[in-house]
């Protein structure tokens, strides 16, 4: 598979509520072809975050949208463009940053989570230095991540509730 120059398409989830922020690296072939996050049906992300909430799994984009602003949670991604190979992050290269400056400005997030180790690695490089917040990191909801379980995943992502309250 060729490597391809990705640039992302839809905008972040979030209004002045939103007190997490979940980063994952940068959208699917599959997230892009139906324009939302985590698009892919065996991505485990709506589904761990909505159980940890405690709510009903959300289905459509309008759903997952109410579903995120209700419960405070900001979703974007941390690249905004980068050449990649299908949906390999290790493949990676000239990696171009969303500024976070886009909701840190406008919301009071308590805390940013990226979901899975390359989101991880590249917020720390290209974000960290311009926000000075930490990011924590949490396993992959990816289908290709499935060396983890759904109980290891939601155990994983229980933290996010300390900071909703």
């Amino acid at each position: 598979m060729e490597s391809e120059h990705v640039t992302h398409n839809f905008a972040p989830i979030f209004d002045e509520n939103s007190r997490i922020l979940m980063l994952g690296t940068m959208p699917s072939p599959k997230s892009r072809e139906v324009g939302f996050y985590y698009g892919h049906p065996r991505n485990r992300f709506w589904k761990v975050v909505s159980d940890v909430c405690g709510e009903e799994l959300p289905e459509t984009r309008e759903e997952k949208i109410a579903f995120a602003l209700r419960n405070k949670i900001a979703v974007w991604d941390v690249l905004a463009g980068c050449e990649i190979k299908g949906a390999d992050d290790s493949s990676i290269r000239n990696p171009i940053p969303n500024d976070m400056d886009v909701i840190l400005s406008k919301a009071d997030i308590k805390a940013i989570f990226t979901t899975g180790t390359k989101a991880a690695q590249l917020y720390k490089k290209y974000c960290y230095p311009s926000t000075g917040i930490e990011a924590i990191p949490l396993p992959s909801t990816s289908p290709a991540n499935c060396r983890v379980s759904y109980e290891e995943l939601y155990t994983a992502y229980e933290v996010i509730r300390r900071y909703l309250g």
